[in-house]
């Protein structure tokens, strides 16, 4: 028993699944957001709020130096890592202020799919029988979620679901960048978070811009939701990139592990939002945290 605790602990299991409780609550507080509202000023303003919790924290915890060591050549591949982040968050933010949480959420969590087939292919991650057996009922719970989409009026067709596909797919290739960064060039999780997200700033603030400036001008509420939007995001992404960093990791089981925090908004979206379709939804995602819970014995 202290064996099992002990790996545990020490492990990535648990850092991994605190951060998908974190973007759980991510998630909620990005919909209260983005809900009738501009989505480029609360994007940029929610990023800018996480950068500079995120500086203050290297700061009080002494790794200031650690996180802005950087070569020139390694800081053009973090570049790449925001222009990825920003492109993948920029339609999720659109398709969040469109769709029912409920649907959102869980869609948004079948990103391990693609992040499985790429480590397949660029990292050879075979998974083990039971490992294969789980990452398929995962799967299964997330098709049940997209079916139910349908339900609710929100065909592939519709603008919102075609910018979730398209955040969706974004945020695997971001998964398997990050592999690459922590597992191939060896660099610290703190110098990763640090540059992507502070380079963020500049890609969405120009985003920004460009809506404005085509004329689409809609209506900026501010909502306190904004901060808490960032603040949440670096906790969920610390915990995260500490889980990665562990050398046995394979990034398409971590992958699905951390998108089990969709339970989270699933619950919220029912009692803040009052989604509908509940009752289905709530089979799905059963399926997915066995799923999941199979995975972490197997870790």
């Amino acid at each position: 028993m202290d064996m099992v605790l002990h790996s545990l602990l020490s492990g990535w299991f648990l850092p991994t699944f605190g951060s998908a409780l974190v973007l759980g609550f991510y998630d909620f507080s990005k919909k209260h957001a983005v809900r009738d509202n501009a989505a480029a000023p609360v994007l940029f303003f929610s990023t800018l709020s996480g950068t500079l919790f995120f500086v203050l924290l290297t700061l009080l915890t002494g790794k200031w130096q650690l996180s802005v060591c950087c070569t020139p050549g390694v800081y053009g591949f973090l570049c790449c890592k925001s222009l990825i982040v920003g492109a993948s968050w920029w339609c999720v933010y659109y398709a969040m202020r469109d769709l029912p949480l409920s649907i959102a959420a869980p869609i948004r969590a079948s990103s391990p799919v693609w992040t499985f087939i790429g480590a397949l292919f660029l990292y050879g991650e075979l998974p083990g029988i039971l490992q294969g057996a789980a990452m398929l009922m995962i799967f299964v719970g997330y098709c049940i979620f997209s079916l139910l989409g349908k339900l609710e009026g929100f065909s592939w067709k519709s603008g919102g679901m075609v910018w979730i596909f398209a955040g969706t797919v974004l945020g695997a290739v971001s998964a398997l960048y990050d592999k690459f960064l922590l597992a191939k060039l060896h660099l610290p999780p703190e110098t990763v978070q640090f540059y992507f997200s502070l380079n963020l700033l500049p890609v969405l603030g120009l985003g920004w811009l460009l809506v404005h400036c085509f004329g689409c001008r809609e209506k900026f509420v501010w909502r306190h939701s904004i901060i808490s939007t960032g603040i949440l995001l670096i906790m969920a992404d610390w915990l995260y990139f500490y889980a990665l960093s562990k050398p046995e990791v394979q990034i398409s089981i971590l992958s699905l592990v951390r998108r089990c925090g969709c339970i989270v908004p699933f619950v919220l979206g029912a009692l803040y939002f009052h989604d509908r379709h509940m009752r289905g939804k709530a089979i799905a995602l059963a399926v997915i945290l066995i799923g999941v819970a199979v995975l972490g014995l197997c870790g």
